[in-house]
């Protein structure tokens, strides 16, 4: 079982930077691959970015290539998500995810392979 608590959402100007975390519970964290996705309000959750369990493999949404970097620290039980360069459509509830590796895949892009969740925190990046 793996809880994730994320923090660091808020309120911030077109062109400006947030960094959000997400702290896990558990002594097998190094054993998830971690992902974070957003979903903004009549649409559906969107892939953001992932990292692979030793973090030594991310992937990224196009949207965000450049902009946004994911980092995890296995020793400290977290995953930030540095986002730079904020755009207005960034603003969504940004969710953690945990997904146990597994067939051969280092992370997955699509939501339903992941198995734990958190419960979001809002960003809004106002023009």
């Amino acid at each position: 079982q793996v809880q994730l608590v994320e923090s660091g959402g808020g309120l911030v100007q077109a062109g400006g930077s947030l960094r959000l975390s997400c702290a896990a519970s558990g002594r097998t964290f190094s054993s998830y691959a971690m992902g974070w996705f957003r979903q903004a309000p009549g649409k559906e959750r969107e892939f953001v970015a992932a990292i692979s369990w030793s973090g030594g493999s991310t992937g990224g949404a196009d949207s965000v290539q450049g902009r946004f970097t994911i980092s995890r620290d296995n020793a400290k039980n977290t995953v930030a998500l540095q986002m730079n360069s904020l755009k207005p459509e960034d603003t969504a509830v940004y969710y953690c995810a945990a997904g146990y590796t597994r067939g051969g895949s280092l992370y997955s892009r699509s939501p339903r392979w992941y198995d734990y969740w958190g419960q979001g925190t809002q960003v809004t990046v106002s023009s």
